[in-house]
């Protein structure tokens, strides 16, 4: 729990500058997973002051889902990270993979997605892509990327990639599974804001098995939530606190 938005957002982004430096040392490249939303907006502010702290050259940047609106569209997450973080560092533009989304079925941007990201992992047929982090938020109503309650796509155990139609969203959307975001290295959850102390409380204290959020449990990865004091409100205090 962290007193205060500024706070947390200097603790993830030294955090991500260490995943990324560790993952470059170890094979020779880091691959992100982002998401977007008003949470992360800081966050990347705060990745892009870091400037040359980073090895832009050797890191990738993917999207965890994604609208299929234009990137100019207020709504679309690529064009927040865009604005936020990847117009404002060194970055090769090969290095960055957001979602197609010129196509009107999303089921088609989908496959495209899973394709490219199974190239860039070389992840063999039936074996999922491992991101060295997925960086996820959590909704009022327990959804995470574009995983709503009760959708069939969190039943989906074989696609690195799904699709959401118009109206279990509110727009047709594209996203990662739950099979490959539990594959990740490492797998944060950055949540803020009184709003989300329920919905916080019931994902990690009580792991409400309704919740998306609940389901995020990689198998061989670290999990993480990062909370700042709003959110974190209805926790349990920890013993001897």
């Amino acid at each position: 729990m962290f007193g205060s938005r500024p706070e947390l957002f200097a603790f993830m982004a030294d955090r991500f500058r260490r995943a990324s430096q560790g993952a470059i040392t170890a094979r020779g490249c880091f691959a992100a997973a982002l998401s977007g939303g008003h949470t992360p907006v800081g966050l990347y502010s705060e990745i892009a002051r870091l400037g040359g702290a980073l090895d832009w050259k050797k890191i990738h940047i993917f999207l965890v889902d994604e609208r299929l609106v234009p990137h100019e569209d207020s709504r679309s997450n690529f064009g927040m990270i865009k604005k936020t973080l990847l117009d404002l560092v060194s970055m090769p533009r090969s290095n960055v993979h957001p979602v197609p989304v010129d196509h009107a079925d999303p089921h088609v941007s989908a496959r495209i997605y899973e394709d490219n990201i199974r190239v860039f992992f070389h992840a063999a047929p039936g074996a999922m892509p491992r991101f060295d982090l997925v960086l996820l938020g959590i909704g009022e109503d327990g959804h995470t990327a574009s995983l709503f309650p009760g959708a069939p796509l969190l039943d989906d155990t074989t696609h690195a990639v799904g699709a959401v139609a118009e109206g279990e969203g509110g727009t047709s959307r594209v996203t990662l599974t739950l099979p490959v975001i539990n594959n990740a290295k490492e797998v944060v959850f950055l949540v803020t804001g009184t709003g989300k102390a329920r919905i916080v409380k019931r994902v990690v204290e009580e792991r409400d098995a309704r919740l998306p959020a609940s389901l995020v449990a990689p198998a061989e990865g670290r999990l993480s939530f990062l909370c700042d004091c709003e959110a974190a409100s209805a926790l349990a205090a920890p013993a001897g606190s």
